[in-house]
């Protein structure tokens, strides 16, 4: 199956998502997925994204491990086990960046609710893991010319985005 309805499957699958279980399993299948596509770059792709790709797909499988894999009576199985085609890596690349924001973004939902100590740090091990692979995501894209260099840019051309402020999560209190 091609990398885009994957990746449109997965993005679709968190906002279906309504409960801890199912936000845990959806990230997970993000990561796995990240990590085939970055498997799939590194084999086949271009000469000058294959080391990137593989950064990619070691970052995915970081990110994945930090959670739980879904447990034994889950009845689904991996979107990436069905990745065949990656007809288009800019657009996938793209797609992907943003499923890992939504991922990412999905894990600090149930971290902020979650009731155990465990489950914060998972949540947040995760996140940090997604933010390695958007950032890689983002490298590979500039290697093939889709997103600029920052450095490199033009102020007015590419205005930068407005500073957040970024506040320090504690975990649950016991």
């Amino acid at each position: 199956m091609d990398a885009l309805r994957l990746i449109k499957s997965s993005r679709h699958g968190l906002t279906q998502a309504r409960g801890v279980p199912e936000v845990l399993v959806e990230a997970w299948q993000a990561c796995t997925l990240t990590e085939a596509v970055g498997s799939q770059l590194a084999l086949h792709g271009a000469e000058p994204l294959r080391a990137g790709a593989q950064r990619l797909a070691e970052a995915g499988s970081h990110a994945g491990g930090c959670l739980d894999r879904p447990p034994e009576d889950w009845t689904g199985f991996g979107r990436a086990a069905r990745l065949t085609e990656l007809d288009d890596p800019p657009a996938v690349l793209r797609e992907l960046r943003a499923l890992l924001h939504e991922a990412a973004e999905a894990l600090i939902v149930v971290a902020c609710g979650a009731d155990t100590e465990t489950l914060y740090w998972q949540c947040i091990d995760a996140v940090d893991a997604a933010a390695e692979c958007r950032e890689t995501v983002t490298e590979l894209l500039r290697i093939l010319r889709e997103e600029p260099d920052p450095e490199l840019a033009d102020p007015a051309e590419h205005p930068r985005p407005a500073t957040l402020a970024v506040v320090p999560l504690e975990p649950p209190g016991p």
